[in-house]
């Protein structure tokens, strides 16, 4: 893996480095539609939207899912995002930025709450596992947050120092992943939160990929 002891990124997949959030909307809906629930547009999504997920539910349906529900609505979306991912792409810019940040003799890695089976193939046949000094998806039950998966990674990154690592994600709880680690975080408007619920955690929001790499560039000198 090698010795980093400069800036490390530690990057989002699903709504940061993947734009998927059209796929993200239509499982959603086909999800609510096993409970009967109205679709939701990608503005309200974005205005709720938060982890645990089950919350998020709670949220729309003034109350939390039962156990079935929740099993039959995530087992529901993930059928649905599987089958429709396959149209979805990088986001703009993705591979120029993560080449200018490894030439520059940085590192990064791929941390999501996205299955770790179905993470690292798609990663690979986009062609840019290369950059990544570790990629590491979801292990154990879906919904949760990321916080002590960041914990893990981190831990298993050598030479990685947290107080120079910044996370760029599309999600709250990646800021907060962020911090339970001692990191510091910058969040990216193209996924699942609205600008105003990013601002509300109190780090950089920023509306392109190079703006959260500029960004990053400056929280980790």
């Amino acid at each position: 893996m090698g010795t980093h002891t400069d800036a490390h990124i530690v990057w989002d997949w699903n709504g940061t480095l993947f734009h998927d959030v059209d796929a993200v909307i239509g499982a959603t809906n086909a999800a609510f539609a096993e409970l009967g629930l109205e679709p939701i547009t990608l503005e309200r999504y974005r205005e709720l939207y938060c982890v645990p997920v089950p919350k998020f539910y709670e949220r729309l349906m003034g109350r939390l899912p039962s156990e079935a529900e929740w099993e039959l609505m995530d087992a529901t979306f993930h059928r649905y995002y599987t089958e429709h991912r396959v149209r979805c792409g990088l986001a703009e810019g993705v591979v120029e930025l993560l080449a200018g940040w490894s030439s520059a003799g940085r590192s990064q890695s791929i941390l999501s709450m996205y299955g770790h089976e179905d993470l690292v193939p798609l990663v690979r046949g986009f062609g840019i596992e290369s950059h990544f000094v570790r990629v590491d998806g979801r292990t154990g039950p879906s919904g949760g947050s990321k916080a002590e998966h960041m914990v893990r990674h981190l831990g298993a990154l050598t030479g990685v120092d947290p107080a120079r690592t910044v996370v760029i994600g599309d999600a709250a709880d990646d800021a907060l992943a962020a911090r339970h680690v001692g990191a510091r975080a910058v969040l990216y408007t193209g996924g699942s939160h609205g600008r105003a619920s990013l601002e509300a955690v109190g780090v950089p929001v920023v509306d392109t990929l190079a703006e959260a790499v500029a960004e990053a560039e400056r929280l980790a000198a």
